[in-house]
């Protein structure tokens, strides 16, 4: 009763917060209408949030398990739920700079304290696999329900109206529900307590500073930056895009943003089957051309849009409908190069492994956020999109690097 109520409580969990985390994009769109502000200006949005992961996963990833897992998220539900449920009366840029530095704080919490608990009311790799892809797939359902969720709430009679912020009311009352939950049911952490090595945070860094020199780790983090830049560059920025330079009203170019975190999840299981088939690096890299690709054929499509009045999907341009496909293709790279890092390495060097992982992955999504962002300014919206050309080609290069690096490092110590 009480494993089904702490399961339950982390799908509600993290459901939430993919609403909440990629909801970044909207916001961008949604306070250029009501604060007046430019896209550089709600380009800092995604550092707010991205910053504060990498920030607080720092700190908190040596010590959790002193704290323990179901406190760190009671503390983070807790939190998220007070800032959420005031977001109604703040109505200002700043507060909402404040809400995503609170939502990137709460959410480290929660993925760190998520994925260990996982191992904890499981008792079996199978079922440790089952449950680990059951809470990811529940991500990407609660990123596509998110679009059509805040679309809901956005006025489009009137682009100045705030009444969108009613969303996080609903969203407050949802962590609120996951913080009952999870308050009620009993997680036995008796088993991780017993693992915590007294390691002081000067040592826990060290040893982070020690991995990351090694060159197959710092080929590694390239990819993993450079992929969430062009992930987070596109997801942040698609929904101003739909509405400044398809034209495309305000709720129907969030809705129509939806079609990206749809091809990513599909992307994601079909690479789960065609991965235990295919070479890893054959595959990401043809994703890569593919990707290339789709970019050339849909911008120029988005540039020849007509102007004619746009009433619903019916009557959105092909471009809008051809450019989110992209998730499809890159979607494979991220979880795929995580495995190969995580199963490369030795099993002590995985848990600080992973911590490397969220930081550098959030570093990446700041940077590109900002590049796109004042690309979009200065430049347009055609050329913003545009721009995930070079990260790609950049990608693709350290990919190349990486698995040689990996079949080096692989062949080194099977010889030990």
């Amino acid at each position: 009763m009480h494993q089904w109520r702490i399961k339950l409580s982390i799908f509600i969990n993290y459901f939430v917060f993919a609403i909440l985390l990629n909801s970044v994009g909207t916001v961008i769109l949604q306070v250029q209408n009501n604060y007046g502000v430019t896209q550089g200006a709600a380009a800092v949005l995604e550092p707010f949030k991205d910053l504060s992961i990498a920030i607080v996963s720092f700190i908190i990833s040596s010590f959790i398990t002193k704290i323990g897992y179901k406190k760190s998220m009671l503390i983070a539900l807790a939190f998220i739920s007070l800032v959420c449920f005031s977001m109604p009366y703040t109505n200002s840029f700043f507060a909402t700079k404040l809400l995503f530095a609170a939502i990137g704080s709460s959410f480290a919490l929660i993925k760190i304290s998520v994925y260990s608990t996982i191992g904890l009311v499981t008792r079996s790799e199978k079922e440790h696999i089952s449950l680990m892809n059951f809470v990811e797939s529940f991500f990407m359902v609660g990123i596509l329900a998110g679009y059509f969720i805040f679309s809901y709430f956005v006025n489009d009679k009137d682009p100045h109206s705030t009444a969108w912020l009613k969303v996080y009311v609903w969203l407050g009352a949802c962590t609120t529900f996951a913080f009952i939950l999870l308050l009620s049911a009993r997680l036995d952490e008796s088993k991780a307590q017993q693992q915590v090595q007294k390691i002081s945070l000067a040592k826990s860094v060290g040893e982070m500073f020690q991995l990351i020199v090694s060159p197959i780790v710092v080929i590694f983090i390239a990819c993993a930056f450079f992929y969430v830049l062009i992930e987070q560059s596109i997801m942040s920025w698609l929904p101003t895009f739909n509405s400044q330079v398809l034209k495309l009203p305000t709720t129907l170019s969030i809705e129509m943003a939806s079609i990206l975190a749809g091809s990513t999840a599909a992307g994601r299981f079909l690479a789960g089957l065609v991965l235990k088939k295919l070479n890893w690096f054959t595959t990401l890299f043809l994703c890569l051309i593919l990707a290339t690709i789709l970019v050339l054929v849909a911008i120029p499509l988005a540039e020849k849009t007509t102007g004619q009045p746009i009433t619903g999907w019916a009557t959105v341009p092909i471009a809008a409908f051809i450019f989110p496909m992209i998730g499809l293709l890159i979607a494979p790279i991220y979880p795929a190069i995580n495995s190969v890092i995580l199963s490369t390495l030795s099993v002590e060097k995985q848990g600080v492994m992973s911590g490397l992982i969220i930081i550098f992955s959030a570093l990446g999504g700041t940077t590109g956020s900002l590049i796109t962002g004042n690309i979009f300014q200065y430049y347009g919206g055609t050329q913003a999109f545009y721009f995930s050309l070079i990260p790609i080609t950049i990608l693709a290069l350290c990919l190349f690097i990486f698995r040689k690096l990996q079949l080096k490092y692989k062949q080194q110590h099977s010889q030990v």
